[in-house]
């Protein structure tokens, strides 16, 4: 079963970019990586670009519309997210767990349709 792992972060909480422990939660990611990559679970992940650089589109009144930014203002933000092909729930939540938290993490079964 193929699972996605959303990392939600708050800003306020992450170390400052190459601060000691910016490194280690670093650090902390590619041993993440690591391991996924040793058990054959990982598809994908990356991390991704600060909000600012979102743009977020809506149907309204049957018109498509385009505004700069996230879809809503929080304080947690989509930060990264993972792909892995698990054996079940028990197994995503356990590599879900090593990731470096500053937020909240969405584990969540992909729906495929046969794609």
């Amino acid at each position: 079963m193929k699972y996605m792992i959303l990392i939600y972060n708050d800003p306020a909480l992450e170390p400052a970019y190459g601060s000691e422990a910016f490194e280690k939660m670093m650090g902390d990611y590619f041993a993440v990586n690591d391991a996924m990559g040793k058990a054959g679970i990982l598809i994908s992940g990356d991390g991704l670009q600060d909000v600012d650089t979102a743009t977020t589109i809506r149907l309204k009144d049957g018109k498509i519309e385009t505004m700069d930014g996230p879809f809503a203002e929080t304080k947690e933000r989509l930060g990264g997210y993972y792909i892995v092909d698990c054996t079940d729930l028990d197994q995503a939540l356990h590599f879900a767990a090593m990731i470096p938290l500053f937020g909240s993490l969405e584990v969540r079964p992909l729906a495929t349709y046969g794609v």
